[in-house]
């Protein structure tokens, strides 16, 4: 079975031949291996390309031990070039190569390479890569697949794939399973085995206990504002355990740094500016999260929060969390300064929206409600209020356009009618 990712793929396309390195980063068991060496490799072959100009190399497999020598390979590689055509070099799990830095640097300096790497450790995928590279990679971020991809592959209606979709998340090996029960195993299993297990050995953890109890707060809080500080306090007074704001703000990067949650800051929009703490956290596969927590947690709409926060980072937006200042009369004629929460302001250049996220909206009371905060707003940049109980998209008397949840999550130009 085939499941297309075309977003990437073009992405591929888009940056051959421009004289970079190409490193497709992302959370481990995204697709990014199957990316690379099944829709890329099918697309070069497609455009005429000979097999023997494109170079695959899998370190991750046994037989393919000698190429984790980075002379060994760079000979390798060497002695295929025999014309000046352009040769394309596909390495899936670089991180295995020992010096991978100096030997990708040095197919920068031949003219006819076009190099294309994938890695899936936690070393490999932390944002610190762009100094690995010195500054000559492209850089393509992957995601789990999006509601629409997962669309493509699962045999049902869109409203029990959103079920099956919000349970278990889009990581792509989910569609080898059957049960519920095989599904639930294999995320538990790869959370604990696969990305805890990273971020403890790279990042040296001696606390084993308050980096997993950690992230257990975060799943039980997904979309909620917090702070080192806060956390610190929540250890000190639930768990009973003193650990200090600035380990923890340590944890939240490391989490941050292996892609598995990410980070997203307070915007002041009247103001214009960005308040620096607290913040709201989201993972980056709600799969993974529900395992976390044994799927005792299942709350509709914080995940569906999420899941539309993933699908506007996974469209290239910036995004952060809105808040509006404004000032209203209290009881004794005073004026007191409040300040109401926008789920989300999305930049990507000269675009934004600002965007609210609700399960459904069954009365006027609660279209004001949802409302209020869009309304505060005084520039002319679209709102929208994304909606998954709403019969057909539409735009209210006041101009703010209710969007239904899979309207968004299945066309990628949603925001723009």
């Amino acid at each position: 079975m085939e499941i297309k990712r075309d977003l990437y793929l073009n992405k591929l396309i888009r940056h051959r031949h421009n004289g970079l390195i190409k490193v497709i980063t992302g959370i481990r068991r995204c697709g990014k291996s199957y990316l690379l060496f099944e829709l890329f490799y099918k697309y070069l072959i497609s455009t005429g390309i000979n097999n023997d100009h494109i170079i695959k190399i899998a370190l991750d497999d046994r037989r393919n031990k000698d190429f984790r020598d980075p002379d060994y390979l760079y000979d390798y590689v060497m002695k295929k070039i025999i014309d000046d055509d352009m040769y394309y070099i596909l390495i899936d799990e670089v991180q295995m190569l020992s010096e991978f830095e100096d030997v990708l640097n040095s197919f920068l300096h031949i003219k006819n390479i076009d190099t294309y790497v994938t890695g899936s450790n936690a070393k490999f995928l932390s944002k610190d890569i762009i100094t690995e590279f010195r500054g000559r990679d492209d850089q393509i971020h992957i995601y789990p697949l999006s509601f629409k991809e997962f669309m493509t592959a699962y045999k049902g209606s869109k409203e029990d794939g959103w079920k099956e979709y919000m349970n278990f998340g889009g990581l792509p090996k989910l569609f080898d399973f059957e049960t519920d029960e095989d599904k639930s195993n294999y995320l538990k299993n790869v959370i604990t085995e696969t990305y805890i297990k990273d971020i403890k050995e790279r990042n040296n953890i001696k606390n084993n206990a308050e980096l997993e109890e950690l992230l257990d707060m975060l799943s039980s809080s997904i979309g909620s504002l917090t702070n080192p500080k806060k956390l610190s306090d929540t250890f000190k007074s639930v768990k009973q355990i003193n650990i200090k704001s600035e380990t923890l703000k340590d944890y939240l990067d490391y989490f941050i740094d292996s892609f598995l949650i990410e980070k997203a800051l307070r915007y002041d929009i009247k103001g214009k500016k960005y308040i620096n703490t607290p913040s709201k956290y989201y993972f980056t596969d709600i799969g993974l999260r529900n395992a976390r927590l044994n799927f005792r947690q299942v709350e509709e709409t914080y995940l569906m929060e999420n899941i539309v926060y993933n699908e506007l980072k996974r469209r290239g937006y910036n995004v952060d969390v809105g808040v509006v200042r404004y000032y209203s009369k209290n009881e004794n004629n005073k004026s007191v300064l409040n300040a109401s929460e926008v789920d989300f302001v999305c930049n990507l250049i000269d675009r934004r929206y600002y965007i609210q996220v609700a399960y459904s909206i069954p009365t006027k009371e609660k279209l004001e409600q949802e409302q209020n905060s869009l309304l505060r707003i005084d520039d002319s940049f679209k709102k929208i209020i994304i909606v998954k109980d709403l019969i057909r998209s539409h735009y209210t008397d006041e101009g703010i356009y209710l969007l239904n949840l899979f309207d968004f999550l299945l066309d990628f130009d949603s925001l723009n009618y």
